[in-house]
């Protein structure tokens, strides 16, 4: 079923596992769909909720980003970071398997006229400090300095207290201790 090679990795989970736990990835069961592929709920087998990225086939770019998230998700714990809970790697199927975040993002909210009125301007503003104090974790506190490069409102997702909590960590950069700054060429982010 699953296995832990040591406490630095992530669980590896099977394939088979987390394609029962989403009900062989149906679309009653998907959740969104990003620039890298698909995220589906599931549910294991001990009655766990998870979110199931998977990894698009097509993507060429997305094999570096998916093991630049695996790499980075094993490392980072913070209250306002989404916690990896493993991957699978099989065949030509990579998977990330994380905590499942029953109020979805936080632009499931905002951009919603009926559902905008649920966060009243002290929910908003937990929500921001939550946001704010991630960052200052990914960007001075963790033992890496880690720059997001994809912070928008599709990658802030709430738990059922709606606490905040950064996700989608594919384009993160990850800079020397005494580094301040860097040069790019590339383009970051996604719509």
């Amino acid at each position: 079923m699953m296995e832990k090679e040591n406490s630095s990795l992530p669980t590896m989970f099977d394939f088979s596992t987390i394609d029962i736990a989403t009900n062989h990835f149906s679309n009653t069961n998907k959740l969104g769909e990003g620039g890298f592929g698909t995220v589906h709920q599931g549910t294991l087998i001990d009655g766990q909720e998870i979110a199931v990225k998977r990894l698009s086939k097509t993507s060429r770019q997305g094999t570096e980003e998916f093991k630049n998230e695996v790499k980075l998700m094993a490392t980072l714990q913070h209250r306002n970071l989404v916690k990896l809970l493993g991957c699978s790697i099989q065949q030509d199927e990579k998977l990330l398997i994380y905590e499942f975040m029953p109020n979805r993002s936080l632009d499931y909210f905002i951009f919603d006229t009926m559902r905008g009125k649920l966060l009243d301007w002290a929910k908003r503003l937990k929500i921001i400090e939550g946001i704010a104090r991630g960052l200052m974790y990914l960007h001075q506190d963790s033992r890496l300095r880690i720059i997001h490069r994809d912070i928008k409102t599709s990658n802030i997702l709430l738990d059922d207290n709606m606490i905040p909590k950064i996700s989608d960590f594919g384009l993160a950069r990850i800079f020397g201790i005494d580094q301040a700054e860097a040069n790019t060429s590339r383009v970051m982010g996604t719509q």
